[in-house]
């Protein structure tokens, strides 16, 4: 879709008009008083007049205030309230602000955004998520129906949208959302993420692997997840893993560790293109669950444990392993099957326990702020918050006499931050899925698997695939060699890459670390008990931060979709750098408005790096 390109000069003019508007109301009350002139007009006329003042007394806050009206002979006069140079002025700084930030926004130059080449090189769109339109027996989509998807993604009008051919009930995620204009921060196309992995490349094949052994695993308690195991399946799962030619998770002396298996990373790309990996800074330090997903939620004057209701681990929960109901969800069909789930709520503490958590996310970033915010209680170690510091940067930290509150620096600020930062991250999201990447889900590249090794079509799928031990492990256990699936429905009707969950994670996460001190050692860590995983323990071991356990946070909600085999590891590494972008450019904006002595929200990146905004 091409921008307009007169858009800047409308902008402009409206800019120039509400200039010129606030120039006139200025000189208008410059005089220190309004007047009425009641001589010559009617009651009515001064009624209506008089409505509209008090609608604006309202709207600028003058109820409670000192104006009030005198009587002069046939004139009334408001006076003015005291500082109502300062209103004026204040008005003016908000215009100029506002200007400022979109003028320095706009400045921001549209990086390249490349493609893996994918969707050109294969005439049958084999590689590109085509789920919700028509298919034939071999998954294979109807070329007219993937095109008109294509003519109404290239038009941005809705009218064609509503043209999509689609195979079944199902509709599309929000495939206009990423052209809502974002009025703080970046807009989306300003950000890059990293080409992915081609169809048929060894990255491909093992973001596969690693993603069909979380499958395998999904039952085996994190606890077990440590370098002394002795557990078969972990064992098997580091030795297939640790054969791979591209396998980009996190490694230890260049080998895969069974208490590294399924840590959270970042993929970053700089102007040049070029494509650096991180494991993200205090995500493999201590248990793999972090404590903003297992401590109680203190709730003003309530309290509530983080007990989950949680998927029964048995083959009923399994879904899309059989070809049909596979074949079904990606015509855009929905299987009748549901979940079955324990009678027992519980603590997280497995793979298919994440699957869920990150299936149906309950407001865990909103949870952590409070968490933060609350203070532990001295009676029970293994209750209340962990009473983090506000971020060093925090300019009341040093004042005699304020505190922050939730117009600035305080909770209330905190938890409105995480809540405005989510729809511009999911923006973001979603114009790189729709509008870049259109990459294929995992459930349509384990067809592909699975035709391959029954219909013996010859997809050009890496043979490292066919070389690993999950496939035999699948079909021993399935049937079938399709990648099984935690949810009924599959993935979201959009596609993979980038993560819309992940993303928001990574927005989130980066405003409670810019707002919190990340280097706090939280007090009283705790862990599921491994006899009991409705009860919570102490924790023992290294000492776990503020910092390090947010952005576990944000991994164990980005890999958790991993776990259910709806995304791939890129999907979730490249959305955590773009949402800590997107947060990166509202706190830039945010950053503007303040009055208080304010030097920058510091904070370490996902990177590693540590950064001043």
């Amino acid at each position: 879709m091409q921008a307009n390109p007169n858009s800047h000069q409308d902008i402009e003019k409206d800019a120039q008009a509400s200039s010129e508007i606030t120039k006139s109301n200025q000189a208008q009350t410059s005089a220190g008083s309004r007047r009425f002139f009641l001589s010559g007009a009617t009651r009515r006329s001064f009624l209506g007049r008089a409505g509209l003042f008090s609608a604006a007394s309202l709207a600028s806050g003058f109820m409670g205030s000192s104006f009030s009206l005198k009587r002069k002979g046939d004139v009334v006069q408001a006076r003015e309230p005291v500082g109502n140079s300062d209103r004026n002025n204040l008005r003016e700084k908000a215009f100029q602000v506002r200007t400022t930030a979109a003028k320095v926004n706009h400045e921001i130059p549209i990086p390249p955004h490349p493609t893996n080449g994918d969707e050109a090189k294969y005439p049958n769109k084999i590689a590109t998520d085509t789920r919700g339109l028509p298919h034939n027996q071999l998954g294979e989509v109807d070329l007219k129906a993937h095109q008109s998807l294509i003519n109404a993604l290239k038009s941005g009008d809705p009218n064609e949208y509503e043209k999509i051919v689609l195979g079944g009930k199902r509709k599309l995620v929000q495939p206009l959302t990423p052209l809502a204009i974002s009025l703080s921060g970046v807009n989306t196309c300003q950000l890059a993420i990293p080409v992915p992995p081609t169809l048929d490349s060894a990255e491909q094949a093992a973001e596969f692997i690693e993603i069909a052994w979380q499958q395998l695993l999904q039952d085996i308690p994190f606890s077990e997840f440590r370098n002394n195991t002795n557990n078969p399946l972990i064992l098997a799962a580091i030795q297939d893993l640790n054969k791979l030619s591209a396998f980009k998770g996190p490694k230890q002396n260049g080998k895969v560790t069974p208490e590294l298996l399924f840590r959270g990373t970042a993929i970053y790309v700089d102007a040049s293109g070029r494509t650096t990996y991180h494991t993200l800074p205090g995500v493999d330090v201590g248990p793999y669950v972090s404590q903003f997903l297992l401590r109680p939620v203190p709730a003003g004057t309530h309290s509530y444990a983080q007990l989950n209701r949680v998927p029964l681990p048995i083959p009923e929960n399994s879904f899309q392993v059989n070809y049909d109901e596979w074949l079904l969800v990606q015509n855009g069909g929905e299987s009748e099957r549901k979940i079955k789930f324990d009678s027992t709520r519980r603590y997280f503490i497995n793979g298919r326990d994440q699957s869920e958590i990150a299936h149906i996310p309950p407001p865990v970033y909103t949870n952590a702020a409070i968490i933060l915010l609350a203070k532990p209680v001295d009676d029970d170690l293994l209750a209340g918050g962990v009473g983090s510091p506000y971020n060093p940067s925090n300019p009341y930290n040093k004042s005699k006499t304020q505190v922050g509150g939730s117009g600035t620096f305080g909770p209330g600020y905190s938890q409105s931050l995480i809540g405005w930062v989510a729809p511009h991250a999911i923006r973001a999201a979603y114009w790189q899925k729709y509008y870049v990447h259109r990459r294929l889900r995992a459930e349509a590249y384990g067809g592909l698997v699975h035709n391959n090794k029954v219909n013996k079509t010859d997809y050009p799928i890496h043979p490292e695939v066919f070389k690993s031990e999950i496939l035999d492990r699948f079909f021993s256990k399935n049937k079938s060699y399709l990648l099984p699936q935690a949810f009924p429905e599959g993935a979201p009707f959009h596609s993979s890459y980038p993560g819309g969950a992940s993303v928001a994670a990574g927005a989130s996460v980066t405003i409670l670390k810019a707002l919190f001190d990340e280097s706090y050692v939280i007090p009283n860590p705790v862990v599921p008990d491994p006899k009991d995983p409705t009860k919570l323990i102490p924790y023992q071991g290294l000492p776990l931060t503020v910092g390090g356990e947010l952005n576990k946070l944000a991994a164990n909600i980005g890999l958790g979709r991993d776990s259910a085999g709806i995304h791939w590891r890129t999907d979730a590494a490249a959305s955590l750098a773009l949402g800590e972008a997107i947060a990166i450019g509202i706190l830039k904006d945010e950053k503007l408005t303040f009055r208080e002595k304010f030097e920058g929200f510091a904070f370490t990146k996902f990177d590693g790096k540590k950064v001043t905004i």
